[in-house]
């Protein structure tokens, strides 16, 4: 089969340009300060232009309709274009000299650039080879994308209806890729693959007016006439019969004959040609750090051991010996598990109100969007996290929504729900993403811009500020924070374990066993997420870490000056950033306040 090579700018070309670009513009005179504004600012419209054409379903989620009848090009031709046009605006970029511009334009250059530069260097690993897992896909995307989509004249229907008749392309561009990466030996662990095919089969069994493809037939606009109801749901739903659940079908095939049985055996993405260099690759990008795994391993065992003192302590105040018998009472005590998937949801809800009654006691600045809480889809309960959040849309349309997955409710543990809705909820991703999406004064792709470990390592010190502020009131809810900390410490090993130690599967079950009493349910699901985004589960605590740490140097220099409520807004209130950016804007504040 024909092999596809990515053009990539060389690792030296790329670090000449970030620190160094008045060598490019040595021989002619640097342009006003304005002129070099204007080129900067035209450049970051044009890249933020170009991003929502390239991946259209992205312009429909934050509201922009503009692309509503178009799917991403999944093509190795497309890929490569898009490096290349990603190329072409580094260059330009690079050559801006920013002496002169404002520090929050430097800042957004710097971050661009940074953008162009992961880019290219993950082209090398070639990671559209292995577009699917049991965390996602083609096939998962596009019923993620309908529930996000609003739906209020004819149009809306019609787009909708163009882009079901081109999701079978879509399936065909993405086997292909993950035929290339067989013949490149890239492919996922063989045993994730077969628990994405159920999905897959899940999908494609469904009646066409079942299908939550069809969910926008449920429910029609007064104000569409009943004939044009009629004539959007028959071609609806024959377009969904005839064409994208034989798509379905033709998919799971591939999956079941040719591409589970080329499945890797060792989970970790070290079994991959390059999976060494890959992962310490993944690390830097989703860290945002120099961290090496070894040095990530050993901070995961070290916090792990500190989480031990603290939850022995409240074992010990609620009469145990020791957390093994603890942990033994809170798997049999049934006042502990939710009775009903609805029970689940309200004791999220239940610590929300009291927390947003302290928000203005933590925060200068809180974003206007709207927010609630739902179930996950059905078609993904069974793989999903415990709880996620599904961004709304910047002009509100949509709110912020944390998504709870009902699944086994009546294994999910209570005591761990008030530290999730602080995390995924308030003051964690719902505060964080809405601020960002509420900017006004930075360039539009850094209201949308995302660094994992800035992003949940504030989801992860949310969790901690409910404890600063009077919560956990209930020993076993603040049992329960811990053990929700102590998950993410459990992360740092595991994950590192897998990836660079060739920890086997059930390594990382038995580890999170003999530290923690986290559901088995969830426990099954974790690992198998850990194994499919390697890497993705570090940012969490290495994220919180970090924020803690400015916040310690900001009281230690600043003394009675400090105030909290204006630490956090320094923390928020320019969006998402690398790790050390981050740093370098909360050291410059400090001095400021000095």
């Amino acid at each position: 089969m024909r092999t596809f090579h990515f053009s990539v700018l060389p690792a030296a070309a790329l670090v000449l340009f970030t620190f160094a670009p008045a060598t490019v513009t040595k021989a002619a005179p640097v342009p006003p300060v304005e002129e070099r504004r204007q080129a900067l600012n035209a450049l970051f419209q044009q890249y933020w232009e170009a991003n929502l054409e390239h991946s259209p379903e992205f312009a429909s989620t934050i509201g922009d309709k503009r692309y509503n009848d178009k799917l991403t090009d999944f093509s190795v031709k497309a890929e490569n274009a898009w490096l290349e046009q990603e190329q072409n605006l580094l260059l330009r970029l690079a050559a801006i000299d920013p002496a002169g511009l404002t520090d929050a334009e430097k800042t957004s250059r710097e971050l661009l650039l940074r953008t162009f530069a992961d880019d290219q260097e993950a082209s090398e690993f070639k990671e559209w080879e292995m577009p699917v897992n049991q965390m996602g896909g083609v096939y998962a995307d596009f019923p993620q994308l309908v529930a996000e989509l609003s739906f209020t004249d004819v149009k809306d229907y019609d787009d909708w209806i163009a882009r079901l008749r081109a999701m079978p392309g879509a399936f065909d561009q993405v086997t292909t890729n993950m035929s290339i990466g067989m013949d490149d030996h890239r492919v996922p662990p063989k045993y994730l693959l077969k628990k994405a095919l159920e999905q897959v089969k899940q999908l494609a069994s469904q009646k066409p007016e079942d299908s939550p493809l069809a969910m926008p037939l449920k429910k029609f606009p007064a104000a569409i006439p009943a004939a044009e109801q009629e004539r959007i749901k028959q071609e609806m739903l024959g377009v969904i019969g005839k064409q994208v659940l034989p798509a379905y079908t033709r998919f799971a095939r591939f999956l079941e004959v040719s591409y589970i049985p080329a499945g890797r055996d060792e989970p970790g993405i070290s079994a991959l040609p390059d999976g060494e260099k890959y992962y310490q690759f993944l690390i830097r990008r989703t860290t945002t750090t120099n961290l090496t795994a070894e040095k990530i391993h050993q901070i995961g065992l070290d916090e792990v051991k500190k989480d031990e003192a603290e939850m022995l302590a409240i074992a010990q105040k609620l009469g145990f010996k020791d957390l093994a018998s603890f942990r033994a009472s809170l798997k049999a005590n049934p006042k502990l598990k939710a009775t009903s998937r609805e029970a689940l949801l309200d004791a999220y809800r239940s610590y929300l109100g009291p927390m947003q009654a302290k928000l203005t006691s933590l925060f200068g600045r809180l974003p206007k969007a709207p927010f609630e809480v739902a179930a996950v889809p059905d078609y993904l309960e069974k793989t999903s996290a415990p709880a996620y959040y599904e961004p709304g849309t910047p002009d509100g349309s949509r709110p912020g929504r944390l998504r709870i997955d009902t699944y086994n409710a009546t294994d999910r543990n209570l005591y761990a729900v008030e530290s999730i809705a602080y995390h995924e909820g308030l003051p964690g991703h719902h505060l964080q993403i809405s601020i960002a999406h509420e900017m006004t004064d930075v360039p539009t792709f850094r209201e949308f811009g995302g660094y994992t470990a800035y992003q949940e390592g504030w989801g992860l010190y949310a969790e901690r500020l409910g404890k600063d502020v009077g919560f956990y009131q209930d020993p076993y809810s603040d049992y329960g924070r811990l053990e929700n900390d102590i998950w993410r410490a459990i992360r740092l090993v595991v994950d590192t374990g897998v990836h660079s130690q060739h920890w086997t599967r059930q390594q990382m079950v038995d580890f999170f066993h003999d530290h923690s009493a986290i559901d088995e349910t969830s426990i099954q699901a974790e690992v198998d997420r850990y194994i499919a985004w390697p890497s993705q589960a570090l940012a969490y605590k290495v994220g919180q870490l970090k924020i803690l740490e400015l916040r310690d140097r900001a009281k230690k220099e600043l003394g009675a000056k400090f105030d909290i409520r204006a630490f956090h807004d320094q923390v928020l209130d320019a969006g998402a950033m690398p790790l050390d950016v981050l740093d370098e804007r909360i050291s410059a504040w400090i001095a400021s306040q000095k």
